[in-house]
């Protein structure tokens, strides 16, 4: 595979940019070597600055459900910017974006945009401490809910992918107000509230974990979290960043029937474009400025063409309803990556909820942290740079999710499902 235009591009970039990158796991320091320069999107696939074509599973990290370069997302986007890109004022289309958020899920009456899903979750936690008169937040290892001060301990994704297990610039003080549990162990988090329940504020947890790796809710650990933050006066946050609008319409809480009091959203409702969420009932969200005393403000927030393409992309997946489509391609997906590897003698996990998967490099269930932890990341490595040598492009780290969209079809999937024969054969 020819790499020579990025790898030029990346000896520039590294004396301009930390890791010669804007977001740590794209410089490829777990799987080795240079990471690509892409050129362009076109439906399932990337394109590289050498003119190496992909068929792609990072979708950007999940907002392209609807594949690279959809043509009414495109539309629209082009439409908007000739009338303005940013106004700093309302916009009709920040209202008809809220509208589809509202309408979608249950447990939201009123939606604050913001520009990130770290804002959004910041922005919530904010929120839930000045309703609950508490200082005091649990979350799971493993769990990523951005890169603000509190919430980074024991995080996955990049944090999970690099290694970091220190917290150099954030204050003990500050690390101290969150509390961390392991995933899916409903007990440790009963002790915790027998422990500190009249000082929790909220807990916060991925209803699907993606960014150890797509690890599913055992069944009651969601109605158990549930359960006792209401009986102790804390308030659940549900952080949809990623399964919001992905995993169905309505996202985790519609697909599993429990609801949160607050839900972080992003991704997927700005159409591939920068953008952030954060709602809950009427009652806890007239408590941000202007009508209350919880201050969270934004020059972009409901920056006109991430609404527009945000309204656009939900419309589609409202009327169409491709949630039945993209179960069966990811279950076509996970059960041919499963076979491949039992082929190849190769012990593999796959966990997948709808167009959502990770194939784990150990054997034995992965349902928190730890399980994922125990994957072997050097045969993950081989992996990866096999499957890119064979025209598919996945995430480049062990503990973050594979999406498919709905611009795949049978034939990339039965490509990439080949592939991976041929990688796994490689990588063991």
């Amino acid at each position: 595979m020819n790499q020579h235009r990025s790898k030029e591009l990346y000896t520039k970039a590294s004396s301009l940019l930390p890791g010669g990158v804007n977001s740590p796991v794209r410089a490829f320091q777990a799987v080795g070597g240079t990471p690509l320069f892409i050129a362009r999107g076109e439906g399932a696939y990337l394109v590289d600055v050498d003119g190496n074509k992909f068929i792609d599973y990072l979708c950007s990290w999940g907002p392209l459900i609807l594949g690279h370069a959809h043509q009414e997302v495109v539309e629209i986007a082009s439409q908007v910017l000739r009338l303005g890109s940013s106004f700093g004022a309302p916009s009709p289309w920040e209202v008809d974006l809220a509208q589809l958020i509202v309408d979608a899920l249950p447990s939201v009456e009123m939606v604050r945009m913001v520009n990130s899903g770290t804002e959004a979750v910041m922005s919530a936690v904010r929120l839930a401490r000045a309703y609950t008169a508490r200082d005091l937040v649990v979350k799971f290892a493993g769990g990523y809910h951005g890169h603000s001060d509190g919430l980074i301990v024991q995080g996955g994704s990049g944090i999970a992918t690099l290694g970091i297990t220190t917290r150099p610039g954030i204050p003990q003080a500050i690390a101290e107000t969150t509390l961390t549990l392991p995933y899916n162990d409903l007990e440790a988090v009963e002790q915790v509230f027998r422990d500190y329940g009249e000082r929790i504020a909220a807990v916060i947890v991925e209803p699907i974990a993606g960014n150890m790796g797509v690890v599913p809710p055992r069944p009651g650990f969601l109605e158990g979290l549930r359960k006792l933050t209401r009986e102790a006066g804390a308030l659940l946050i549900f952080d949809e960043v990623i399964t919001g609008f992905r995993v169905s319409y309505g996202g985790a809480q519609a697909l599993y029937g429990v609801l949160p009091d607050l839900t972080c959203l992003g991704k997927i409702i700005g159409g591939g474009f920068p953008v952030g969420a954060f709602g809950g009932p009427r009652e806890i969200m007239r408590l941000v400025a202007p009508l209350g005393p919880v201050y969270q403000a934004g020059t972009l927030s409901g920056n006109p063409v991430a609404m527009a393409c945000g309204v656009t992309t939900l419309r589609i997946l409202r009327d169409r309803n491709p949630y039945d489509r993209l179960e069966e391609l990811g279950a076509r997906l996970a059960e041919g990556l499963q076979e491949a590897a039992e082929e190849a003698g190769v012990p593999v996990t796959v966990n997948r909820v709808g167009s959502m998967l990770t194939l784990f490099f150990t054997e034995g269930p992965v349902e928190n942290f730890d399980d994922a932890n125990r994957s072997d990341k050097q045969r993950f490595s081989r992996f990866f740079w096999a499957m890119l040598e064979r025209g598919v492009y996945i995430p480049p780290s062990q503990f973050e999710a594979w999406f498919v969209s709905l611009a795949h079809t049978e034939e990339e999937i039965d490509r990439t499902v080949e592939a991976a024969r041929e990688a796994l054969r490689h990588a063991g």
